[in-house]
C-alpha cells in the first residue's frame, strides 16, 4: 500500500473511533470526525495489564492509537481479524462454548461508574480481559457466576446473564476484551429507610464492586436472537431499550460507526436508537452515541425518553413506549419495508408498544396478529426482555 493510501486508511479509522486522538497529528489533517475528536479532553489511564488506554468524557476504554500505528506500519486495514467469511455469514457464531461445570475465568480490566450524581441508582461499565479465548458476536450475552454459595441451601449461586456491551473486538479493539453494562441492584426498605443489604442483588453488586485484576467466572456466549442480519447493508435497525438494555446496541453502533469493519464500510441503512431512562444523568454512553451521530447524521438516529424530565402527549411521564408512539406510522412503515426491530430491557415496555403497532395496523386494515406473525417469520422481530 502506498504511503498516501496508508495515510487515508489511518485517517478513516481514527475518524470512526469515538474520541480516538492520542498524539496523532493526522487527526487534524483532513478527517472531520477525527478533528472533532481531537478537540476533546483525553485522559490516559493505566489498566491492570499496564496497557495505556484512552478514555474521553467517561466513555469506554479504546486504543485507537495502537490501531492507527498498526495501519501505518503493518498495512492491515481496520478490524477484519474476527470476521466470518463472508462477514455476514452467521453459521459460525459461537454459542455456549463455556458451561456452568467448566466456566471461563476472565480478569477485570476496569470498573467505572458511568452515570451522573442525579441518576436513579448506579450503573457501571466493566471491561473484562478474555485473552481472545472467549469470542462472541454483537447481541450475545455472557453468563456470570458470582462467587460464594446461597445461604438457603449452600449451593453455588446461579448464573446471571448480561448482554455484552461491546463489539466482538472489545473496547480496545484487540479482540481480547469484552464489556458489561450493569446496574447495581439494591432494595430500599421503607421501614428502615435505608438499603437492606440482605436483599441486594448478589451478582450485580459483585460486578460493580470488582477491582482491576479480579477474576470473573463466566459462561456462554449465549443467544442468537439479537444478532444483526448484515447481508443487506441497507437494512434499517430500530433499537428499543430501557436502562442497561442499551448494552447490545452499543455493540451494534460501535461495529457500524466506530470501527473500520466490513459491516461498517458497507452499511447504508439507518440505525434508530430509542432509549428510556429516568433523567439526563441516567443516560448511558450518550457521549459516544452523539459523537458517532455527528459523523453519520444520515445513518444514526437517537431518541430519548426521560420519564422524570419529559411529558408524553397526554401530559403524563414520558416512558419508552410513549416516545416510540410519537413515530408510530414511521416505525410501522419501516417494518413493512423490511426493517428489524429490537427490544432489550424491562418487559413492561412491550404491551404499550404492541398496542401502538396494533392500532396502526388496524388503521391500515391489517390483521395485527397475522402481521406480527409475518415479522417473526421473517426474523425481523428480536426480543430480549426481563
Amino acid at each position: 500500500m502506498a504511503n498516501g493510501s496508508k495515510r487515508k486508511a489511518a485517517l478513516k479509522t481514527l475518524g470512526k473511533v469515538a474520541g480516538a486522538v492520542g498524539t496523532f497529528t493526522l487527526a487534524t489533517t483532513g478527517a472531520p470526525g477525527a478533528a472533532l475528536a481531537a478537540r476533546k479532553a483525553v485522559e490516559v489511564v493505566e489498566t491492570v495489564d499496564n496497557t495505556k488506554k484512552l478514555i474521553t468524557g467517561g466513555a469506554a476504554v479504546i486504543a485507537a492509537g495502537a490501531v492507527g500505528m498498526k495501519l501505518l506500519g503493518g498495512g492491515e486495514k481496520g478490524q477484519n481479524f474476527l470476521e466470518a467469511e463472508p462477514y455476514y455469514d452467521q453459521s459460525t457464531v459461537p454459542v455456549n462454548v463455556y458451561k456452568n461445570k467448566a466456566p471461563f475465568t476472565g480478569k477485570v480490566v476496569s470498573t467505572k461508574r458511568i452515570v451522573g450524581p442525579k441518576a436513579t441508582g448506579e450503573t457501571c461499565h466493566i471491561v473484562i480481559d478474555h485473552k481472545g479465548d472467549f469470542p462472541y458476536w454483537e447481541g450475545q450475552s455472557w453468563g456470570v457466576m458470582p462467587p460464594g454459595n446461597r445461604e438457603k441451601d449452600g449451593k453455588p449461586h446461579s448464573v446471571r446473564l448480561y448482554s455484552i456491551a461491546s463489539s466482538r473486538y472489545g473496547d480496545d479493539m484487540t479482540g481480547q476484551t469484552g464489556s458489561l453494562c450493569v446496574r447495581r441492584a439494591t432494595y430500599w426498605d421503607p421501614t428502615l429507610k435505608a438499603d437492606d443489604p440482605a436483599k441486594k442483588g448478589i451478582c450485580s453488586n459483585f460486578l460493580c464492586d470488582t477491582q482491576p485484576g479480579d477474576d470473573v467466572a463466566m459462561t456462554g456466549p449465549a443467544g442468537k436472537v439479537m444478532l444483526m442480519p448484515e447481508e443487506d447493508p441497507s437494512t434499517d435497525y430500530i433499537m428499543v431499550a430501557t436502562g442497561t438494555g442499551i448494552a447490545p446496541y452499543r455493540g451494534f453502533i460501535r461495529r457500524l460507526f466506530n470501527e473500520d469493519t466490513p459491516a461498517g464500510r458497507a452499511y447504508k441503512g439507518e440505525a434508530w436508537l430509542f432509549l428510556g431512562v429516568a433523567n439526563s444523568d441516567a443516560l448511558l454512553y450518550d457521549d459516544e452515541f452523539q459523537e458517532a451521530k455527528s459523523r453519520y447524521p444520515e445513518n444514526l438516529r437517537i431518541d430519548y425518553a426521560l420519564s422524570r424530565e419529559q411529558n408524553n402527549t397526554k401530559g403524563g411521564k414520558m416512558y419508552i413506549q410513549d416516545k416510540v408512539e410519537e413515530y408510530a406510522d414511521e416505525v410501522f412503515n419501516k417494518l413493512e419495508s423490511g426493517a428489524h426491530i429490537y427490544f432489550c430491557g424491562l418487559k413492561g415496555m412491550m404491551p404499550g408498544i404492541q398496542d401502538m403497532l396494533k392500532g396502526v395496523a388496524e388503521k391500515k386494515g391489517l390483521n395485527y396478529d397475522e402481521w406480527l406473525k409475518g415479522l417473526k417469520k421473517a426474523k425481523q422481530w428480536h426480543v430480549e426482555v426481563y
